[in-house]
């Protein structure tokens, strides 16, 4: 795979000096034109052998072009932050907004390469995280993002004069560490590792460019006149056809028996044992958040569910058996402008929480399989395919010890009705009822379907749904605070 990158490419002088400011003036005009536009966001990963040339070649990109709409990301050690969290967490809060060009040195394919190379992790394990980068660029990609991957390549003989001739210079012998002479003696083995690494995540969608990075004017030229390929071609590219596709279900009925019809709406309580369950629920739940061990986990809890099913009642009771400085409460609405200009994932990574931290979701990463669904606000490809990427992201949260507790609030039509007539009488309930709650009844059978589907599809052994007959309040309450305590529980091993 190197082969062609080991033929010591060079440019001369003449021919650099003819086509640099041509190159120039062309990036920026096509970098203005993606800022005008804001079409789509730029992620370019510049990686390969030490000494290859990548932050110079960075830095290159910065001159080239105008530095106040590119954000470059040197990303190494993790931070206190970002340990605590998703691997993929320090990226996605990162990445360029439409409009923008994001460049990373330090990329997610960093830290499995190195890890594999010296044993810290098996073959198996690396094959794992490179499939779920895949999925990742994938999404990019899905979501529009125009991604390039620039491999610079030097041969072993190059790299170690590089190395000797950064330590030779007074001015950049500090460059040179223990740790890249080590790395050199490796050098067969992370050839290897990266031969497979490349071939295996070379897709369709980013495929990898190789460079050979020995002669720097070959190496800028190079990646310039490919950055400007990509820029152009996608800055004039046709506006993709809208297809209005009806909708099927996705998942049959049998003898038109629903998921939801299933469950008995008229469970009910009585207000003395109420009473009395919720006041050891709620001990029981804020003696679990003091347990040694759960400073090591984190939650996540979602609510969705029909409008006015007692969310926001069921989020409180959850409240006030914390610590206020345990939990934020995440309302989720429209997104906003800056949400819209990135991956439709990303304000939700934005609010994992820390460990022995809880992230309480009024509405969640589910409204693309449900209210954008049913609503048109998205193309049915964009929804059909969150199924697999809400999956993936659930999964890597709990990877990362996070406890992943997910309800639907269920209430039937009637009682419904009931609680908006209600919530139009009552002044200081007046707010929690809009035109749009009023509309969303008349498509009842459409939202039944798509919950329907979204709990076939997305209700997995690591983040399963617990569906919460609500039609009484008090115990559909006591239902969510058992449920939630019992899966903190199973975390701790208790």
């Amino acid at each position: 795979m190197f082969e062609s990158a080991e033929l010591g490419h060079s440019i001369s002088k003449d021919i650099w000096k003819k086509e640099v400011p041509e190159l120039r003036e062309n990036l920026l005009d096509a970098q203005l034109d993606l800022l005008q536009t804001k079409k789509f966001p730029v992620v370019i990963l510049v990686a390969g052998v030490d000494c290859a040339g990548k932050g110079e070649t960075v830095n290159i990109l910065n001159e080239w072009m105008d530095p106040r709409h590119i954000e470059t990301h040197a990303l190494r050690d993790l931070t206190d932050e970002e340990l605590e969290r998703p691997q993929m967490y320090r990226y996605w809060r990162v990445l360029p907004p439409r409009g923008k060009i994001g460049i990373f040195i330090g990329t997610w394919y960093s830290a499995p390469l190195v890890e594999n190379v010296y044993g810290t992790i098996k073959n198996a394990e690396l094959d794992q995280r490179l499939e779920r980068i895949i999925r990742f660029e994938k999404m990019l990609c899905d979501e529009g993002a125009l991604v390039l991957k620039f491999w610079l390549h030097l041969s072993k003989d190059q790299q170690k004069k590089k190395l000797k001739g950064l330590e030779k210079d007074p001015s950049t012998r500090w460059r040179v560490t223990d740790k890249d002479w080590q790395n050199y003696k490796m050098y067969d083995t992370f050839r290897k590792v990266s031969e497979r690494m490349l071939r295996s995540t070379s897709t369709a969608e980013s495929p990898w460019i190789i460079v050979e990075g020995s002669d720097p004017r070959y190496r800028y030229l190079t990646i310039g006149k490919a950055l400007h390929s990509a820029l152009r071609q996608r800055l004039d590219a046709p506006a993709p056809p809208e297809h209005d596709e009806p909708i099927p279900p996705m998942t049959p009925s049998i003898d038109n028996l629903l998921l939801l019809n299933t469950l008995d709406l008229k469970r009910t309580i009585k207000k003395r044992d109420y009473e009395d369950q919720l006041e050891k629920l709620q001990g029981r739940l804020n003696l679990l958040t003091r347990h040694d061990q759960f400073r090591k986990l984190s939650v996540v809890v979602v609510f969705e569910g029909n409008d006015a099913a007692g969310k926001g009642g069921s989020i409180r009771r959850i409240t006030q058996a914390l610590d206020a400085r345990q939990y934020r409460i995440i309302p989720v609405a429209a997104p906003t402008e800056e949400e819209r200009a990135q991956p439709y994932l990303w304000r939700f990574w934005r609010n994992i929480p820390r460990k022995g931290r809880f992230a309480i979701f009024d509405r969640s990463w589910y409204g693309r399989v449900l209210v954008e669904r049913v609503e048109g606000f998205c193309s049915r490809a964009d929804w059909m395919r969150a199924y697999g990427e809400i999956n993936d992201f659930e999964e890597q949260m709990v990877r990362n010890r996070t406890v992943v507790v997910k309800f639907w609030l269920a209430i039937s039509q009637d009682e419904q009705l009931r609680r908006f007539k209600e919530r139009e009488k009552i002044g200081f309930k007046r707010f929690k009822i809009t035109e749009e709650d009023w509309r969303n009844r008349d498509k009842w059978p459409e939202y039944e379907r798509a919950v329907c589907d979204m709990v076939d599809r997305t209700s997995t052994e690591i983040a399963p749904w617990t569906l919460v007959e609500a039609n009484d309040k008090n115990y559909a309450r006591i239902k969510v605070l058992k449920t939630l305590c019992e899966r903190i529980e199973s975390a701790l091993g208790k």
